[in-house]
């Protein structure tokens, strides 16, 4: 009985010491990262001047750098400036054998740092930035990891204002390509070579809204360029982005439509009404040049025309075109008024002579009322003169009616006589205006949707 109570007892020690083992264990894992992270980062035993060396450890070979980003949001496209804004995460991964590592048997997955100045890192920095900033709330957002194969994942969040040369003969039926350029600073292509990483190296968050934008696709090439010190590794992403044109239908377009058959109205106002027309004139030319003063404060001033100007000038010149038209009304009226005038002063006049002769006859037949007169005969004979000519007139009169002339038949219905000529203006401008403004619409439309087609197949 008592070497049984002895076994028991040496055998409860042992799991109690099995125990104490496995605890100490688990402390000294953690305590075996740090002495990873001394090890390969001691001082004396890494220097971070150094670029690593190529594929397999050849130092005369470059350093490929695997890139990847993912795009988080595009918070503007500025048409005037021509930038863009965005925020991304920014990856870049390569292999560096001084950093390889014991995994402890696959339990030490990877490293994590924070500080980037620990290790080599590639001079890789955005050509067409402009401006751009790094977020530190509430910690720093970047990462380093390091696996235990010697290769290096770098992290980091950053917000970038980039240039974007932009075509706008098309604005607003338009698409536009902004890039996003990298490239190295100081290594050359002998010492350092950026390459896009296999499979899906540029990710683009799901929900991404822009407010008058749709980005329609993406696409990665290379970019490296030559100078006096060298050729340069470079990668590019170009992103195609199509401008959404309900916005500027409602706000430019159909406002400008609607001045336009405004100023129509004086076509039907009366002639007289000179007041009236003048304001609605005046008062549409205004509005319609303080719009299109405001569509081009919005825009750079370029030096080719572009489809807004095409359709706000033709729309301008419509709108003075009414104002033209009414000052030529006016000036008709007054000219048809004139002659009224001088037709009923020489109707006067011949009324006054009539009655004088009238008078001067009366003033005879008084004087000389036994005088007699040889009174002509009612009836006339066959072989009379004046016989004859009445009767050819009257054949002429009843020949068969000439065809009639649409042209004629459709002028016809408009007032032809002198003292109308003005209201005639009008009649015209009410057909005229409205049929040129719907053939410029035609042939805007058609042009420059046919345009937009050509540039998107292209």
């Amino acid at each position: 009985m008592g070497s049984g109570h002895y076994f028991w007892a040496i055998l409860y020690f042992a799991s109690l010491c099995s125990a104490s083992l496995a605890n100490n264990a688990k402390i000294n894992f953690r305590e075996k990262e740090k002495k990873v992270l001394d090890q390969i980062l001691g001082a004396g035993k890494y220097d971070a001047r150094i670029r690593p060396s190529g594929i397999n450890g050849t130092d005369n070979k470059a350093t490929n750098v695997s890139v990847n980003m993912f795009l988080r949001s595009i918070s503007k496209i500025d048409d005037y400036k021509m930038e863009y804004s965005v925020q991304l995460t920014f990856r870049e991964q390569w292999t560096d054998e001084r950093l390889k590592f014991d995994d402890i048997q696959g339990r030490l997955k990877y490293l994590t740092l924070t500080e980037a100045n620990r290790v080599w890192m590639p001079d890789l920095f955005f050509s067409n930035e402009k401006e751009g900033h790094f977020h530190n709330i509430i910690m720093p957002n970047v990462y380093i990891r390091i696996f235990p194969n010697g290769s290096v994942l770098y992290s980091i969040r950053i917000s970038l204002t980039l240039a974007c040369p932009m075509n706008l003969k098309l604005y607003p039926l338009d698409r536009q390509i902004c890039s996003l350029r990298m490239a190295s600073y100081g290594w050359t292509t002998n010492d350092l070579v950026f390459l896009w990483k296999e499979g899906d190296p540029v990710q683009v968050v799901k929900n991404l809204h822009l407010p008058r934008f749709t980005l329609e696709k993406f696409l990665t090439d290379y970019c490296n360029s030559k100078t006096n010190t060298g050729e340069y590794s470079c990668l590019k992403v170009d992103l195609l982005f199509k401008r959404e044109f309900s916005y500027y239908l409602i706000q430019i377009y159909i406002p400008c439509c609607m001045l336009v058959i405004v100023s129509w109205v004086s076509f039907w106002l009366d002639q007289g009404a000179v007041p009236a027309r003048v304001s609605l004139g005046v008062t549409t030319l205004l509005t319609m040049a303080t719009q299109t003063s405001g569509i081009n404060a919005s825009l750079p001033p370029v030096s080719y025309t572009k489809a807004i100007d095409v359709w706000t000038g033709v729309c301008l010149t419509f709108v003075f075109g009414a104002l033209l038209e009414f000052a030529l009304v006016n000036y008709a009226s007054r000219s048809d008024r004139a002659a009224d005038m001088h037709k009923e002063n020489m109707k006067k006049k011949r009324r006054d002579l009539e009655q004088a002769s009238l008078d001067a006859a009366s003033d005879l037949l008084d004087t000389d009322s036994n005088a007699t007169f040889a009174m002509k005969p009612l009836v006339r004979h066959p072989g009379d003169p004046l016989a004859l000519e009445k009767r050819l007139q009257c054949e002429v009169h009843m020949q068969a009616p000439k065809r009639p002339n649409c042209c004629k038949t459709w002028l016809s219905k408009f007032p032809t006589r002198q003292c109308s000529r003005s209201k005639r203006i009008d009649v015209i401008s009410r057909i005229t205006f409205p049929l040129v403004f719907a053939l410029f619409n035609l042939v805007y439309w058609s042009t420059y949707l046919f345009r937009e087609e050509e540039d998107e197949t292209f």
